[in-house]
């Protein structure tokens, strides 16, 4: 008999969008524009498309195969236990762990400069240990409870980012973003993969599928709804980025 799962619709949203809206925003940003110049909303646009594309694939595994390893699940079932899905699971892992450090890299760089210079690199790696070691504590405590604290957090960290995209818009300098300004095809597509970084995080609501309320209607649609809205967050962002800066 299944459990009953306990997350709901927009708990597992709220997950989707937290596992995307990190730190890979605030890292590639900057590399992205370099690259992509007054074109970056449309690399950022291609890259969401491929992500876009991949949460049909997570959608329909996650209904198909609920369980708490979530991709790993997933190459089990397709390819059965042996060397090539133990290899693929062991990228999978190294992956997660580059994500996480990338994250708490910008977490800790970011915080540190509040502090005076000679103390920031101290503050840097405390910032960086103790956000991991946080967020491993939380995750500890349960689906439901990691659920509810997911929703403050992203409520916080959108609430910030529409606060800069709504000031910004009243500034932006639309010669910046005009197809004149923009990088040639190979630049704007190697743009989009670098950003497709920033997009990585979905793929954590398929190891949530165990604990989600009506998991065959909620999930495809958390899924959805999570990466188009991110979509939508991130080309508002690239565009007043771009739109406000002198790239070239």
């Amino acid at each position: 008999m299944k459990r009953e799962g306990n997350l709901s619709y927009w708990s597992v949203v709220s997950i989707g969008i937290g596992g995307m809206v990190g730190g890979g925003i605030f890292a590639v940003l900057g590399l992205a524009v370099q690259l992509g110049h007054g074109g970056t909303p449309v690399a950022f646009a291609l890259a969401g498309l491929i992500a876009l594309v991949s949460s049909y694939s997570y959608a329909r595994l996650s209904v198909k195969y609920p369980n708490q390893g979530g991709t790993v699940e997933f190459l089990n079932q397709g390819f059965g236990t042996g060397i090539f899905t133990g290899g693929m699971n062991i990228l999978l892992w190294i992956s997660y762990i580059v994500m996480l450090s990338l994250y708490a890299f910008a977490f800790g760089s970011y915080g540190a400069s509040f502090f005076p210079a000679s103390e920031q690199l101290f503050w840097r790696h405390a910032l960086m240990s103790g956000v991991i070691l946080l967020f491993t504590g939380l995750n500890a405590l349960g689906a439901t409870f990691v659920g509810k604290t997911e929703e403050w957090i992203v409520g916080l960290k959108i609430s910030i980012l529409l606060i800069f995209v709504s000031v910004g818009l009243w500034t932006v300098n639309l010669q910046q973003v005009q197809p004149s300004n923009w990088s040639n095809l190979p630049e704007l597509i190697a743009g989009g993969m670098i950003i497709f970084l920033a997009y990585e995080g979905f793929e954590l609501i398929a190891n949530a599928s165990v604990d989600v309320k009506n998991p065959k209607k909620n999930l495809p649609r958390a899924f959805y709804t999570s990466v188009l809205f991110v979509i939508g967050l991130y080309i508002l962002i690239s565009f007043v980025t771009v739109g406000n800066l002198s790239v070239g």
